[in-house]
């Protein structure tokens, strides 16, 4: 295959992957988040620089084989609350499924919808009163400051009384006027008969929508522009890629760490560890997963926030801690995020306006931080923004000096990171802290001191692992059919129904019926809410046990293979003392400020190896060594950090 490009869009920086063969390059840009496209394009343009010599976009794009996207841009938005105000119509008497829903998360539900909620009796939406019933429904949801409707009602008949109520909008509110309000239907996106689940999924799904919409259509505009051969493909949560028109919001939801989470499987495999957590340190959050016997935990009803939803994620979980989340005092303690700063204005020491602290300009005046070498020597850090933010929002608010400041932002960082990862994985003594993510290595020894943690890996591809690890993504479609009985009938008719839509929506992808393979399941509920998988051939055949099942569902997925499973190893050896490149004036906990080597990722070589503290630094990552911790470098080029024995 030839050149392919995956690019991690992040709150705070982009990361650019390049894959052409067996060489691999990176580059990041900065996230321009009043216009997407804009680092996207950057990004293209700076990755042909680094492919050719010099900047050619136009060649790379006449020339690349796949452009892949993967995004926390809806992670983001949902951890600080920015989107659309949105609108809800349910069931007339449904106010236990309104509180219901409200207590998955109660934030998150008074930002999406607050009390923007219309109750209606679905008889009369599919009664002759139907349009008034509908038009006052909106014209209230509206009035209210609604910018978008979701339409979610119970029963059996759910999704006939919404495509009555769909009907009635589409005529009342016909598309092409200004007046039109988007609506989404809780049954356009699953058949899951749990509505507080489906009610979730259309709510999410429709304050991620405009933003993601907006960018990728743009995007895959210009794209065409350039006569690229292929269409952009979007990573989604789920692990797969698919084109922009066949992919909505909702899976796209943490789609760039779970690029994290895919490069976490091959890494793992490749060195034999069986207990993994990993952190992705960005610039807005921390995301969170492990790696257990072989797999990452993924569920059938994924989760956003906490909150369940219909279709299936991977189970990743965003804390509001990252290199740009913004620290404040509060009734005496720091507190940090979730609010970030983003890339615009960015932390103080960015010099482009920012006054909050943040723990990029806490490690800079720590001395942790090069001004010289960060972002590769691309980007100038400000020493005195950085210290009038830390003084004027830590410093004094606590009565403290500068130095004991940035010990307690530290501190206060690494524990807030240490403590949602216990909350969310089981740390063993066997567990490895994978650490990734542009600010990933930089603290990754004080989080797993504090997680008790005694080993952490960090990749050399660590600053862009994300983008990465979506390289070698599958191509897919997914369905999912009720069966209208439970009969072999009812599932051939189901079968050969997600058939014909598997074959149209794969051509749509480039693929003929040659090119991709048909996988299809049945999950059956009995009637204790149980489920139980069954498997199916390519000859549909319902198993005799099904028979009493309370219902069952058809799940399809069309898939074009393009991973392949590594089967190389590798190995961490202490061979040589690793030569530094120098020393660095860093505040140390023990000894205060005193000199450390500081070690070239691009000088080690296999088997070298040193002691802490000391810095290892790369162009796009800086990993803080403390005293207590050594590092040796494996023969593939990677980092692992172990904490000596207390004596």
């Amino acid at each position: 295959m030839g050149i392919q490009i995956n690019i991690d869009n992040g709150g705070t920086l982009t990361d650019i992957c390049i894959i052409e063969g067996s060489d691999v390059k990176k580059t990041k840009v900065l996230t321009t988040p009043y216009d997407l496209s804009k680092c996207f394009f950057e990004g293209l343009e700076k990755a042909s620089g680094v492919v050719y010599g010099k900047p050619d976009v136009k060649r790379l794009l006449e020339e690349v084989e796949l452009i892949r996207y993967s995004t926390t841009q809806g992670t983001n938005a949902i951890c600080e609350r920015k989107g659309p105000r949105l609108g809800l119509v349910v069931n007339a008497g449904a106010a236990d499924l309104v509180a219901e829903l409200a207590a998955h998360d109660p934030d998150v539900y008074a930002a999406l919808v607050g009390d923007r909620v219309v109750y209606l009796d679905p008889a009369l939406v599919t009664g002759s009163d139907g349009a008034m019933a509908v038009v006052k429904a909106t014209n209230a949801l509206t009035g209210q400051g609604a910018s978008r409707i979701v339409v979610s009602f119970g029963g059996a008949d759910f999704a006939a009384t919404e495509n009555a109520f769909r009907k009635i909008a589409l005529r009342k509110y016909p598309r092409h006027l200004l007046g039109a309000v988007p609506m989404l239907y809780g049954s356009d996106l699953s058949v899951d008969k749990d509505q507080v689940r489906r009610t979730w999924t259309a709510l999410i799904n429709s304050f991620l929508h405009p933003g993601m919409e907006a960018f990728l259509y743009n995007a895959e505009n210009r794209l065409r522009q350039f006569r690229t051969k292929n269409p952009l493909l979007i990573f989604r949560n789920d692990g797969d890629a698919s084109r922009v028109a066949k992919t909505i919001a909702i899976k796209t939801y943490s789609s760039g760490p779970r690029g994290g989470m895919e490069g976490l499987k091959t890494f793992a495999r490749q060195y034999g560890f069986s207990d993994v957590v990993a952190i992705d340190v960005g610039g807005t959050t921390t995301d969170i997963g492990q790696f257990v016997n072989g797999k990452v935990a993924e569920d059938r009803r994924g989760h956003v926030e906490g909150i369940s939803v219909s279709i299936p994620l991977c189970e990743i979980m965003s804390a509001g801690a990252g290199g740009s989340s913004i620290f404040k005092v509060e009734q005496g303690s720091i507190v940090i995020g979730p609010q970030s700063v983003g890339a615009v204005p960015g932390p103080a020491c960015f010099g482009r306006g920012g006054q909050s602290a943040t723990i990029t300009d806490a490690s800079l005046l720590s001395g942790v931080l090069d001004p010289k070498s960060y972002f590769g020597g691309g980007m100038g850090l400000d020493l005195d923004r950085a210290a009038t933010a830390v003084n004027t929002n830590i410093a004094q608010p606590l009565g403290i000096s500068l130095e004991e400041a940035l010990q307690k932002m530290e501190l206060a960082f690494e524990a807030k990171v240490a403590d949602e990862l216990c909350r969310f994985t089981k740390v063993s003594p066997k567990s490895v802290l994978l650490a990734f993510g542009g600010a990933g290595p930089l603290n990754a020894c004080g989080v797993a001191e504090v997680a008790g943690i005694n080993q952490v890996a960090i990749p050399h591809m660590a600053a862009v692992f994300s983008a990465y690890g979506i390289g070698t993504c599958d191509i897919s479609q997914r369905y999912c059919e009720p069966l209208s009985q439970v009969t072999q009938e009812a599932l051939e008719d189901a079968y050969a129904l997600l058939k014909v839509r598997a074959v149209r929506d794969m051509y749509a992808e480039g693929c003929s019926g040659d090119d991709f393979e048909i996988d299809a399941q049945l999950v059956a509920t009995d009637a204790s809410g149980k489920e139980s998988t069954h498997v199916l051939s390519a000859v549909p055949s319902l198993p005799a046990d099904l028979a009493k099942a309370a219902s069952v569902e058809l799940e399809m997925t069309a898939v074009k293979r393009l991973r392949a499973q590594s089967d190389t190893h590798a190995k961490f050896v202490e061979l040589a003392p690793a030569l530094s490149e120098g020393v660095r004036n860093v505040l140390t906990r023990k000894d205060g400020r005193i000199d450390v080597p500081v070690y070239r990722m691009s000088a080690l070589k296999a088997g070298d190896h040193a002691s802490g503290p000391a810095i290892i630094e790369e162009d796009y990552f800086t990993c803080r060594v403390l005293d207590g911790w050594s590092f040796v470098i494996s023969d593939a080029g990677d980092i692992m950090l172990n904490r000596k024995a207390s004596s």
